[in-house]
Parts: structure tokens; C-alpha cells; sequence
């Protein structure tokens, strides 16, 4: 529904408050009308390249023909920089283009449209070997094949570190989860980094403080040495795989951005102490189709989320080299630290590496056993059952991660007949399988054919990068 000033919260999108639209349906004529309305100076790229990071190019606009141009053609990029190792420096060029339904107003810089943009090649086509370009191939793949479509969201942890603490009201060690102030210092900081994230986005479920909590760090970096720090978390709501992908990459700018802005650093590395709480990116999906959940059939998992969950674990050492791509990602996954050590699924274990969340299966309007004053039931919505991959962390290479999570699901429905699933469990020491380690992960990553799911979306160079 456009959003229009009758229909606007603080936190609506300017853009869509600004032109009467959803982003989807946003056009380059929008767009120009936000620039001239706005005053704005400047158009700013970005996109993914193979370091997983946020890249920028800045474009100074004069004029609307000028701005157009821009926004019609893009721009060319040096290929063999971004992408090192896949891209010969004797044809580098690419070509960036933008996404509109990306587009936002960058809340660091107030001159500047931002937006997000797809690698096409010297034929106008989309990059075969760029990860968002690979994401989307496996997208399509799987709705071409099974007429589903995948929607996945991530949840965030990082430790904010800061040297300037107060000693007053301490949290506990390792028992930060859900804390409040006083006890939680950070905490308008991350509502600063959740509120500009859900303003450019609308894909923000919540925010909060994280079991983990560090006082006076040990470290030969000078960067971390001495500074304390509380754990953090940002979940995100479902989107479509591809569009989910750029949302984590943003989210991480936002965060890093935010943090720097205070004097702060914020890190994602899976294991900052050895015997504290460990940075995970959980990723949860559902399978839709005709915009309906298919995981649940009203008694419990359906079919196709069984399947789902059969493709994950069959290819757990191909999600593991692309979700933990760091040596400290294995200092994580140990036992008796809520993470993942071996491959199987649960429905309450938060060490497998698959869980089932609760999802509201079977009721309705539950505010209503606390409120029973309030009689009028809400306005019906549609399943929200997810299966949740617990392996990742922010090591992660974000898109060729999705990209695995996507085909892993669509093997399970398209390729196995009946998928084997490692039993459902209480305890991981009944489950079969280990989850490979750093060496095995490297094996997988220089070898596709070791590991990758079948479907062709891995091409020997995109899977050759060196782990970040």
C-alpha cells in the first residue's frame, strides 16, 4: 500500500512518504523528483563485491540530464579490483547498475539518493560470476523448478566495544540476554542503529542486547586491546533471498557507521573470548508459494519444509565453507555455547544446527488472554513458520551463503525422493554427523565439485576466493 502522510509512522521510508509509492514500484522519475525536491548533490552506488563488504562509488550531479543518465546507464567500475583473482585485469570493466526499489536517502551523508546496483558484463548481461548475480540465478532456479519462492532473514550479533564504560551497575558475565538500563550501556545506540535501518528498509523485527558481555580485552591489537563491551543483536524481517542478501550487507554498513559515529567499534568476529558467547548469523527461510508459508500444514512441518531441511543438511560442509570462512568461526561452534557441533534438527535444541521455532502454529490473537477487555480480533495474516540455520556467523560471504541455503532447499524438494533427515532431538550426541572443521571447509571452497549442491550456480572461480 503507498504510504501517504495520513498512513506515515516516524519510521516510514522518506522515499515512499515523499512520492506516494512502495519502494517496488519506485521509477528513475521518482527518483529525479527526490533529487530536486531534496536539493540533493550527489547519487551514491553500491554494491557487493567478493570481500562481502558495502562498496561505494559517489556521482556529483549538476543537472537532471546528467542525473538521468546516471540512473538509466549506471556507471563502469574496474571488475578486476572489486572481484581479485575472477576478473582479468585485460577486461575488467563492468558495468554497475542501480536497483530502484533500493533506493534511500543516506542517513550519514543528507546531500546523497542511495542506491543499491546489479554487475552486468560488456554484454549488458548480468555477471555469471558475481555472488548477488549468482543469488539471484539460484532464485529463479528454484521457483522455475518447484514454482516456490524462498524469503530468508538473518539475525545480526556483534559486540560493541568501547573504552569508556561505566563501572556503575554491571551486567552480569554472560548473562546479558534481553538486559535493560542501567544495566545495558549501549542501548540508545542500538536504537539509533535499528531505527535508520528499519527507516531505510521496513524489514527490522527487533532488537536487543545479547547474552555476552566483556570487560578490559586481551589482545595484542590495538584496536580491541583493554576495551569492554556488550553483545548486540538486529533481526530482520523475511524478505525475498536475494533482496535479504543486500539487506544483511546494508545492515552491517549501518552498524559499523553507527558505532564509529560514537567512538565505537563494532565487530562480528565469531569468537571474540574463548570462553564467552560467540557472534552467530542465524538465517531463518520460508517456502512460499502464491505469497502463502508452505512449512506448515496445521500439524506440524509440512512436506516441503521437511524437504528443505533434508537439501541443508545434505550439503552442511558447503554452507559451512561459505557461512564460516574464518579460522575463530570453529572456536564457536563447541559444544555448551547455544551453537551448532554437529548436523542434525530440533524443534527446541539451540545447539542443533537446524531448529524449528515457535511460530503461533494453531492460535490466534493471544493478547486477548491477557486483555479481556479487548474483543475486536486482529486482521487475519498468513502462516510465519521458518526453519533456522544455525552454522552461520558474521564471517559469513552473505550472498554465495543465501545462494547455498537456496539450492540446498531445492535439492531437497526437486532431487531427493524422500529426504534422509538427521533425527529430530534433544541432545546432539544422538546425531550422526560432525560439522566440518576449518580444513575440510577450505577443501569444499577450493573444490566445488567436493561439495556444492548440484544445479551448476558455483563456477570453479566464484568458489576459489580466499576465507575473509
Amino acid at each position: 500500500m503507498p504510504a501517504t502522510a495520513a498512513q506515515s509512522y516516524a519510521l516510514t521510508h522518506p522515499i515512499s512518504l515523499l512520492v506516494g509509492k512502495s519502494r517496488e514500484d519506485f521509477t528513475r522519475e521518482d527518483l529525479l523528483r527526490v533529487i530536486t525536491e531534496k536539493h540533493l548533490e550527489q547519487i551514491t552506488f553500491h554494491y557487493t563485491a567478493l570481500d562481502g563488504k558495502y562498496k561505494e562509488l559517489h556521482l556529483p550531479i549538476g543537472d537532471e540530464r546528467r542525473a538521468e543518465r546516471i540512473l538509466a546507464e549506471g556507471e563502469r567500475v574496474d571488475g578486476s579490483s572489486l572481484f581479485n583473482g575472477l576478473v582479468d585485469s585485460t577486461v575488467s570493466d563492468l558495468y554497475v547498475v542501480p536497483v530502484y526499489r533500493s533506493a534511500f536517502l543516506n542517513p550519514f551523508d543528507s546531500r546523497s539518493l542511495d542506491l543499491t546496483c546489479r554487475f552486468l558484463d560488456a554484454d549488458g548481461n548480468l555477471a555469471a560470476f558475481a555472488p548477488d548475480n549468482i543469488l539471484d540465478r539460484a532464485s529463479r532456479l528454484l521457483t522455475r523448478s518447484t514454482r516456490m519462492e524462498l524469503r530468508a532473514m538473518g539475525e545480526l550479533e556483534f559486540f560493541l566495544l568501547d573504552h569508556s564504560s561505566s563501572p556503575l551497575y554491571p551486567a552480569p558475565r554472560q548473562r546479558g540476554y534481553h538486559q535493560s538500563a542501567p544495566f545495558l550501556k549501549s542501548g540508545p545506540v542500538l536504537e539509533e542503529m535499528a531505527g535508520y535501518l528499519e527507516q531505510l528498509t521496513g524489514a527490522v523485527k527487533y532488537a536487543h542486547s545479547e547474552v555476552g558481555t566483556l570487560a578490559g580485552i586481551e589482545s595484542e591489537v590495538e584496536e580491541v586491546r583493554g576495551q569492554a563491551g556488550e553483545q548486540l543483536e538486529i533481526e530482520l524481517l523475511p524478505e525475498p533471498v536475494a533482496d535479504a542478501a543486500d539487506l544483511l550487507v546494508m545492515a552491517r554498513w549501518i552498524i559499523r557507521n553507527v558505532a564509529y559515529r560514537h567512538g565505537m567499534l563494532a565487530t562480528f568476529t565469531p569468537k571474540v573470548e574463548e570462553d564467552g558467547a560467540g557472534n552467530g548469523l542465524h538465517v531463518h527461510i520460508e517456502l512460499r508459494r502464491h505469497g502463502h508459508n508452505l512449512m506448515s500444514d496445521g500439524r506440524g512441518l509440512s512436506e516441503e519444509a521437511r524437504r528443505a531441511i533434508g537439501g541443508l543438511c545434505a550439503y552442511a560442509d558447503t554452507l559451512t565453507a561459505f557461512g564460516n570462512t574464518v579460522a575463530s568461526s570453529y572456536l564457536r561452534l563447541v559444544p555448551n555455547q547455544e551453537a551448532p557441533t554437529r548436523v542434525f534438527w530440533s524443534d527446541r535444541n539451540r545447539s542443533a544446527m537446524i531448529r524449528v521455532p515457535l511460530a503461533w502454529s494453531g492460535l490466534q490473537h493471544l493478547a486477548a488472554r491477557v486483555n479481556p477487555q479487548q474483543k475486536a480480533p486482529p486482521a487475519a495474516t498468513d502462516g510465519c513458520q521458518t526453519v533456522e540455520l544455525r552454522t552461520p556467523d558474521g564471517s559469513a560471504l552473505v550472498h554465495l551463503l543465501l545462494a547455498g541455503i537456496t539450492m540446498g532447499s531445492s535439492g531437497g524438494s526437486r532431487t531427493l525422493n524422500r529426504p534422509s533427515l538427521p533425527r529430530a532431538c534433544t541432545s546432539p550426541r544422538r546425531a550422526c554427523v560432525r560439522l566440518p572443521n576449518y580444513r575440510s571447509c577450505r577443501v569444499v571452497v577450493s573444490n566445488p565439485r567436493a561439495g556444492c549442491v548440484r544445479g551448476a550456480t558455483f563456477t570453479s572461480a566464484t568458489a576459489s576466493f580466499p576465507p575473509r
